[in-house]
């Protein structure tokens, strides 16, 4: 048993440190190929250059991993006060990315949905098939921007004064964005394009590590998790039993001003 040995004690403090670097080595294993192959489509015109926001929310996305990594180290190597001082910036990071990504989303459909429309007769159907790909996308975006933001704000909340709601919603709250990076790894089987399931089991799989160490500690089941699967569970079904609808693909479309 490790319940109460210097061992558990220390995985307790380095748990946190070790799913931050999981986390960031799941989005390099999605972005950086996919990022080197579209990146040579443009080279080759392949592909529209893409726009500065792209590169906004890329550059802030990469520092608000780096800065969890940084906050988890602190923590666990006893300088509290740093982390405080630091937690500053996640604010202002996690603002920026809500803000980003509701300008980035709009963004990227009207770029497809261009290309699309310019896309020679031979290859339109194909051209569109991606636009409405796109728009079942957009529920998980849409997920993404109200979850990310909300679990962060109650890990925000809790930040001085229930450290334990605090840690585990920073990662409740991060492990939303993640399936942009999971959908990106060339080996993982997935149900997409068809279905978005495989996107919620690889969500589960990225939390599975701090969530099972939780219960085996402490033999019981942390109130952040009750909170996180009590939200996001609706949002699964909604998003599973809209997919690819005909439905959808309407409102999509009149959101985005089409």
């Amino acid at each position: 048993m490790l319940s109460g040995t210097p061992r558990a004690h220390a995985i307790d403090r380095w748990i946190f440190v070790f799913m931050a670097a999981w986390f960031i080595a799941i989005v390099l294993a999605g972005f950086i190929p996919d990022s080197l192959m579209k990146i040579e489509m443009v080279k080759t015109g392949m592909r529209p250059p893409f726009p500065l926001v792209l590169h906004v929310h890329a550059v802030a996305m990469g520092a608000f991993m780096l800065l969890l990594l940084a906050q988890t180290t602190l923590m666990a190597t006893g300088r509290r006060e740093y982390h405080m001082h630091l937690g500053l910036v996640g604010y202002a990071l996690a603002a920026l990315l809500v803000v980003v990504g509701f300008i980035l989303v709009p963004t990227m459909y009207h770029q497809v949905l261009q290309g699309a429309q310019a896309a020679p007769p031979d290859a339109r159907e194909q051209a569109l098939g991606l636009v409405r790909h796109i728009e079942n996308i957009m529920l998980l975006q849409i997920r993404i921007g109200i979850l990310f933001p909300l679990f962060l704000a109650i890990a925000f909340k809790a930040r001085g004064r229930n450290a334990g709601m605090h840690k585990r919603m920073m990662f409740l709250g991060t492990v939303m964005a993640m399936p942009a990076g999971i959908d990106r790894i060339p080996w993982l089987p997935h149900t997409m394009p068809a279905s978005p399931l495989s996107v919620d089991l690889y969500t589960l799989a990225a939390i599975a590590p701090m969530f099972l160490w939780d219960v085996s500690r402490n033999r019981s089941l942390h109130p952040a998790y009750v909170i996180w699967l009590a939200v996001c569970l609706p949002f699964a079904i909604a998003v599973n039993g809209l997919w690819g609808t005909d439905w959808w693909h309407h409102a999509a479309k009149q959101l985005m001003g089409v």
